[in-house]
């Protein structure tokens, strides 16, 4: 049994590194290889393909991070030696780099993206609902002003959320509140930052809704799902004009919040 969390992995045994890739493909084309072979045993957070160093043979090597330390173990074991995509074989290690100090304890959540992929392959496209309980729209019409390129303008947008698990009878919550400020040049730029503003904010309400959820594992390859209980989950039941808000932040994220630097990434084999 093994429990898989909605936060971005960086233990040491979820991490393969493999070498000896040959130059014959394309570093898309060998991308597409690795994903194909490696998703076979379970979810994958990331995988990353790089060029050799200069002073070392033409070729690739490559980072791929599972949810599961169970996968990628199993993982390490059938593929490593294997010839697989190429005509020579690959070396496939777990890393050995030690996390560094003021990353260890930290859990981040799994964007939008990831926690639809993670919770799509561990339960399946109808193992999961969400559904909207509160949306508005927060903004203050006091709040705008003068810029130089015309009038400033700011929105603030709140969502509370309610994910279901209709098979295993239980249910999360999340809320987020998000703000945007930009200089208004017309009706057309209001309503586009609008549109995004309740996108953005949606899909950060069902990242918190994630965040409390664990999948459970079981070596028959059964799925069972546990909510963790916080403060935040015990919402009233008539949520009627409430808005409970666990996250406040502007809009200007990068698209891909929880996918490691080149510096965070490990390379170190065992």
């Amino acid at each position: 049994m093994e429990v898989l969390e909605f936060v971005v992995p960086v233990e040491n045994n979820k991490t393969l590194f493999v070498w000896n890739i040959e130059p014959s493909l394309t570093e898309a084309q060998i991308h597409a290889q690795l994903l194909s072979v490696f998703s076979a045993f379970g979810p994958l957070y990331l995988v990353k393909v790089n060029p050799n160093a200069p002073l070392h043979p033409p070729g690739f090597y490559a980072l791929i991070k599972f949810y599961s330390a169970v996968q990628a173990a199993e993982a390490q074991r059938l593929t490593d030696g294997k010839t697989l995509f190429q005509s020579s074989q690959l070396k496939v290690r777990l890393s050995s780099k030690q996390t560094p100090a003021f990353m260890s304890g930290i859990s981040r959540p799994l964007s939008h993206a990831h926690c639809l992929e993670l919770a799509n392959h561990c339960l399946g496209f109808n193992g999961w609902t969400s559904e909207i309980i509160t949306l508005k729209e927060l903004t203050d019409e006091e709040e705008e002003g003068e810029g130089e390129g015309g009038r400033v303008r700011s929105l603030r947008m709140g969502c509370l959320l309610q994910l279901c698990f209709p098979r295993h009878l239980r249910s999360s919550r999340g809320a987020a509140v998000l703000e945007d400020t930009f200089t208004c040049t017309g009706a057309d730029v209001v309503l586009q930052r609008r549109c995004r503003l309740h996108r953005l904010v949606r899909e950060k309400a069902l990242v918190q809704a994630f965040t409390p959820v664990l999948l459970i594992l079981l070596g028959n390859r059964e799925v069972m799902v546990e909510v963790k209980q916080t403060s935040d989950q015990l919402l009233p039941d008539d949520t009627e004009g409430i808005l409970q808000v666990n996250e406040f932040s502007s809009v200007e994220v990068p698209a891909d919040e929880d996918v490691p630097d080149d510096d965070q990434l490990d390379f170190t084999e065992s």
